[in-house]
């Protein structure tokens, strides 16, 4: 679905609108430099936590497998918000949010549903920044006269999510080489 506005009808508040953008962009960056934060500690926690598992693991022991699946989600939601900041860095002006952040929005979706059960507040946050980012763009479409096409946006989340979990598994096949996390996470 292509969407396109028209600055015609917006008149004076064009300029108004584009005041807002950066203070919420910026908002919504320094959220979700805090939810990294809470990740990366989280991370760490469970790297510590299961270090015995790289010689004891125990496929039939519930608690094992759950932990290291907690791991490889941790894991691959960071990697998630790692790449989506590394997108919104790539932000060089207001022309360049439709084309950058929609695809973003998915991903952080994603990210949240993920984390509603073991982190909630983290996923809370998650949520609010998608509402953000998601007015962001449309703003941001709207003073630019900008077309987007949301299927578009949601094939390049879909790829980047395949790739991301790639590269979180690969991670973890290091760390844990003796397990096949492909069979352990499809359990």
């Amino acid at each position: 679905m292509l969407v396109k506005y028209s600055v015609d009808s917006l008149g004076f508040e064009n300029i108004s609108h584009s005041v807002t953008l950066v203070p919420r962009l910026e908002y919504s960056m320094n959220l979700l430099d805090e939810i990294i934060d809470v990740l990366n500690d989280k991370q760490s926690e469970l790297k510590e936590t299961n270090k015995d598992l790289v010689h004891d693991f125990d496929e039939s022991d519930k608690t094992h497998v759950d932990s290291l699946t907690l791991e490889h989600l941790v894991t691959y939601s960071l990697d998630i918000l790692l790449q989506v900041k590394k997108n919104a860095r790539q932000i060089s002006n207001i022309g360049s949010i439709p084309e950058i952040l929609p695809s973003s929005i998915p991903l952080i979706r994603t990210v949240s549903a993920q984390l509603f059960r073991i982190i909630p507040n983290c996923s809370q946050k998650l949520s609010e920044i998608s509402v953000h980012l998601g007015s962001i763009v449309l703003d941001s479409a709207a003073l630019t006269t900008a077309r987007f096409d949301f299927s578009q946006s949601n094939t390049e989340s879909s790829t980047l999510l395949n790739e991301v979990k790639l590269m979180a598994d690969s991670k973890l096949s290091k760390q844990y080489p003796n397990l096949d996390f492909f069979k352990l996470c499809n359990t």
